[in-house]
């Protein structure tokens, strides 16, 4: 996801995706715990991703 459209989201908007990545991130752990992922690169993104929304979010 892109800054720019994370910026055009509402707070409230962020929070509620913030909560959905993290249990997104959350399932994808136990996946790659249980038998490794093809793409573990994945897990990477998404992690920087929640990074940069709740950058985002308390800078609003």
């Amino acid at each position: 996801m892109k800054t720019a459209e994370i910026k055009e989201m509402s707070a409230q908007d962020l929070q509620e995706r913030i909560a959905a990545e993290k249990a997104n991130l959350a399932s994808m752990k136990v996946q790659h715990a249980v038998s490794p992922v093809e793409n573990p690169s994945n897990i990477k993104k998404t992690r920087r991703d929640i990074a940069r929304m709740l950058t985002i979010l308390h800078q609003k």
